[in-house]
């Protein structure tokens, strides 16, 4: 295991993009390639504790992606399912603590329920949390935490003069994590895609050509090495 200083990120979010583009590369239907990326996922997973990452949130699939056709969304809700009943003993034994984000409400009740008993069996594991966000868009986030926020403040349990930052902050589907410290996209393409946007405002971004199916640990562990060197100064400017 290689050395890790405190300068690293404890918590990396990813959006993995390329999935489609690699597969069509090699004259194969686009659902090759995401069962390709949700392989590399395991690997990523397994490569944290060695480069000190705590915690790892990936996108798996935004509000938006409802767009796409009728078999790849229907496969990759498929693809769902497969990867948390193949990897959920896997994921115990490895110390993984899994967490969903995102609005459960249009997605199917089977998926549902077995991303209800992910994140109950592996409630008691520390050694790496990961948060996959489904059914997930950062504006769709923070508003429907400022409705529930409006609600209790309708209901007399808030004063809508107390409220900060941090008392939203609180609603958000992402309240037990930490905000991340380096956002990576993959496959090339230099925009945030509606991920996490209130969480990154200080994050550092890494936008890189690899796709994601090709994402190695080695890649992994040279970008969480760029953002050792990285300045972070949240605003403020050295004396």
């Amino acid at each position: 295991m290689k050395d890790v200083t405190v300068t690293g990120p404890a918590h990396v979010a990813i959006i993995m993009d390329g999935n489609g583009r690699w597969a069509t590369t090699r004259g194969k239907p686009r659902l090759f390639g995401h069962t390709a990326g949700a392989k590399r996922v395991k690997e990523i997973v397994r490569a944290c504790p060695d480069v000190g990452v705590k915690y790892l949130t990936i996108f798996a699939f935004s509000t938006e992606n409802w767009k796409r056709t009728q078999s790849e969304v229907s496969g990759l809700m498929s693809l769902f399912r497969r990867y948390i009943m193949g990897e959920m003993k896997d994921l115990v034994s490895e110390g993984v603590r899994v967490r969903f984000i995102g609005d459960r409400h249009r997605l199917d009740r089977k998926l549902v329920a077995l991303m209800d008993e992910l994140e109950t069996v592996t409630a008691c594991n520390d050694t790496v949390h990961l948060t996959i966000a489904l059914n997930y868009g950062g504006r769709d986030e923070v508003a429907r935490a400022v409705k529930d926020l409006a609600r209790d403040v309708a209901a007399g349990k808030l004063d809508a003069e107390t409220v900060s930052e941090v008392t939203l902050a609180s609603y958000l589907d992402t309240h037990v994590l930490p905000d991340p410290d380096l956002v990576i996209r993959t496959s090339g393409e230099a925009r945030v895609s509606n991920f996490l946007l209130w969480q990154s405002a200080y994050a550092e971004y890494e936008f890189i050509d690899t796709l994601w199916p090709d994402f190695t640990r080695e890649i992994f562990a040279q970008c969480v090495d760029r953002f050792a060197a990285r300045d972070r100064r949240f605003g403020a400017v050295k004396a």
